[in-house]
């Protein structure tokens, strides 16, 4: 037994190193060499007397090696503004494959690999600063769209070299000028009835504004204070107000029916000679239903005017409403009449409704979701 696992062991093994080797062989000849050289090292690492991984090592490298200096002598050649960032791709190249077999002494003896991270901060300093000065040319413009090009390109810049030159900076101003100004205004509730607060509404639309800031990137949302303490001139100004609505409209039903029981059941004795016979019968009862329905619906005036010309640009209404209910029954008669739901129902006892600022939140729910819907799919065009 101990025989036949060591010899399951043993082929298991075998066959991961042969599969490993393989591999290595393959990607090297459909010219993969980068995958070669990795897939080699790491047989390597694991036995330093793979002879195959050896053999496919010395040829794999030599030739990532020339591939990646090859493209970094052509990037530098080339009239591409940007030619520095595919020179930088070249070199991150093979200082990758270089921290690999710098793990393996067997790797470095076979390749006598060396680092080019010299090569590399140059060629990313280099990068840096092309898009760096592009962008500066852009946002010296001073319109949004070159702004946001800009935008682009000092992102570029931070995501190769974080906080070169101060790009931090740069973002905010460059976004500052790129970016669609909206100013959402507290949202207005008027009734002579009630005295209901748009609380729960307003957090739900401050809310929806503090995560969805920068709905297609380049749309910034602001609340009022947000906008004063800023000192902003906002694009839009969007004006949301609750000016027709309902609260509490109360329905009450009643509906009575006779029931009777679907089997017969006992309903007295009779004598019959000395012996009591028991009398069977179908019995009935006035079973009475009672639903008590509270209705209340709501309507959301929004407009979207401009700030500067205060011309509409947009308006729409959003309509929400909610229903409460509640049902309770009795019976006169005999309860055996009555099916078990019927009988669930008469336990049931009627309800007081919620107060009219709940309702108010239940019918708002419905039309938030119209409006946050509403404003995503309006701003994807800005």
């Amino acid at each position: 037994m101990k025989k036949t696992l060591l010899l399951y062991i043993s082929l298991s093994v075998s066959f991961l190193f042969l599969n490993g080797c393989h591999s290595a062989k393959k990607s090297l000849k459909k010219g993969n060499y980068d995958d070669s050289v990795l897939r080699s090292a790491e047989k390597l690492m694991d036995n330093a007397n793979h002879t195959s991984s050896a053999d496919i090592l010395k040829q794999a490298y030599p030739a990532a090696l020339a591939q990646h200096l090859d493209e970094a002598e052509r990037a530098v050649s080339s009239s591409d503004i940007f030619r520095h960032e595919d020179e930088l791709k070249a070199y991150e190249s093979l200082n990758q494959l270089y921290r690999v077999l710098s793990k393996c002494n067997t790797c470095m003896k076979i390749t006598n690999a060396k680092s080019f991270e010299t090569q590399e901060t140059s060629a990313r300093n280099n990068a840096a600063n092309v898009r760096y000065e592009e962008a500066d040319e852009l946002l010296a413009k001073a319109d949004r769209q070159n702004a946001r090009k800009a935008y682009d390109h000092f992102e570029r810049v931070n995501n190769l070299i974080p906080g070169f030159k101060e790009v931090d900076k740069k973002l905010k101003h460059a976004y500052h000028i790129a970016s669609f100004k909206v100013v959402v205004e507290q949202v207005l509730v008027t009734s002579k009835r009630y005295q209901l607060s748009n609380e729960y509404f307003q957090n739900k639309v401050d809310e929806f504004l503090k995560t969805n800031q920068r709905l297609n990137r380049f749309v910034r949302f602001y609340n009022p204070e947000e906008a004063t303490q800023a000192g902003l001139q906002p694009d839009h100004v969007i004006t949301l107000q609750f000016d027709d609505f309902v609260v509490g409209q109360t329905l009450l039903e009643k509906n009575t029916e006779t029931v009777t029981s679907k089997d017969s059941v006992k309903v007295g004795e009779k004598m019959i000679g000395k012996a009591k016979i028991p009398i069977y019968n179908r019995v009935t009862a006035k079973f009475t239903t009672n639903r008590k329905t509270v209705h209340s619906a709501g309507l959301l005036d929004m407009q979207i005017k401009d700030f500067k010309t205060r011309n509409i640009v947009n308006k729409d209404k959003f309509n929400g409403e909610y229903n409460w209910m509640c049902e309770w029954a009795h019976f006169n008669g005999d309860e055996r009449a009555l099916t078990p739901a019927q009988l669930r129902m008469c336990k049931s006892q009627e309800l007081l409704p919620p107060d009219p600022q709940q309702l108010f939140i239940e019918f708002s729910k419905p039309i938030y979701d119209r409006l946050t819907t509403k404003l995503k799919n309006f701003y994807e065009k800005y």
